[in-house]
């Protein structure tokens, strides 16, 4: 198991760069050949890259880092290290947020937390952040923590059940196709509660200050403030069959909850033999509303589809390929975030 931490640019250029020319229009018939994985990976990586914001201060001063949607970072310079050596100059820091579903899709940032016993489940998040600290192109370390300041308005509010999680990858971080993140909880976030307000007794302070996250990420890399979608129905499995010539090389399916517009699920599992995705932890409730995204790539855009559904037990949702549908990422984007 791997943090993932690594030069977001390189990734997206090393998928780029990838993109294979497999792709052909059949005249005969009007149908889209898949793409390949490389191609399915290029289009994520650009996603990734758009949602990359930059900064650089001195190592020698308290970096202080207010992002697009108004999250405060603040890295002390003195905990920096290369190869445990002090830092001195300029430092050049590398952020990523995500809130919405939209975004979470494009980027393949699902919110699937690793229960207890290695299952995975929905969580609903506060705020997904890639922050990371690079020198001449090397990676730093940091040796204390940095204070990170989040708007809960941006999630929905304030929610005192909201703790650290930190994004895993079982895969190599390095392959460009690797893009995959799984949130656990350590010992160490398991015990670090969230502040709202500056209270160190949870709960609003004063108007003043309230209605925000006070955190401390440990470590550069993927962090998430989240907690456990809790919903009390009986669970159950579901499977979904996509077009043929997809699988989970060169596409992926979501579940958007409706009512839920800061937490997507992803389904991992992909049975080559029966060609079909699926949710095999038993985690949905039976009866959920949710909408169910088929997502891949066609010619540098996105191709998909969405479906509204209604759980059953152990149902099979179906898409063919007349329902595919080709768009930019900005329309692919705003379609997922105006979803119930």
């Amino acid at each position: 198991m791997k943090n993932l931490k690594v030069s977001l640019g390189i990734v997206a250029l090393a998928a780029a760069l990838l993109t294979s020319c497999e792709k052909t229009s059949n005249d005969t018939n009007n149908t889209i050949m898949p793409p390949s994985a490389q191609d399915f990976a290029a289009i994520k990586a650009l996603a990734l890259e758009d949602h990359t914001q930059q900064f650089e201060f001195d190592a020698a001063t308290m970096g202080t880092l207010i992002t697009e949607n108004g999250v405060q970072i603040e890295i002390n310079g003195f905990c920096l290290t290369n190869n445990g050596n002090a830092v001195t100059g300029i430092v050049n820091v590398d952020v990523v947020e995500i809130f919405e579903r939209g975004s979470m899709l494009t980027t393949n940032k699902t919110t699937m937390g690793r229960m207890p016993n290695g299952d995975k489940a929905l969580l609903l998040s506060g705020g997904q952040f890639y922050i990371n600290a690079t020198q001449n192109g090397v990676d730093l370390d940091l040796s204390c923590g940095m204070q990170v300041t989040i708007p809960t308005a941006l999630t929905g509010g304030d929610d005192l059940l909201m703790t650290m999680w930190q994004g895993v990858t079982d895969c190599d971080p390095l392959d460009p196709n690797c893009d995959t993140i799984v949130w656990e909880q350590n010992a160490e976030a398991a015990n670090q509660r969230i502040e709202i307000g500056g209270n160190p007794n949870g709960g609003v302070q004063t108007p003043a200050i309230a209605n925000v996250y006070y955190t401390f990420f440990q470590d550069f890399g993927w962090t998430n403030v989240d907690r456990f979608f809790n919903d009390p129905r009986p669970k159950t499995t579901i499977l979904v069959d996509v077009p043929v010539g997809y699988d989970n090389t060169n596409s992926a399916v979501y579940l958007s909850y409706d009512g839920q517009a800061n937490a997507l699920a992803g389904l991992d599992t992909y049975d080559a033999s029966s060609e079909l995705f699926s949710e095999h932890y038993g985690q949905i409730p039976i009866g959920l509303e949710l909408h169910v995204i088929f997502a891949s790539e066609n010619d540098g855009e996105w191709l998909y589809a969405i479906k509204p559904a209604t759980i059953t037990a152990n149902g099979t949702i179906v898409f063919s390929a007349s329902e595919l549908v080709t768009g930019t990422y900005a329309q692919l984007t705003v379609l997922i975030n105006n979803l119930p």
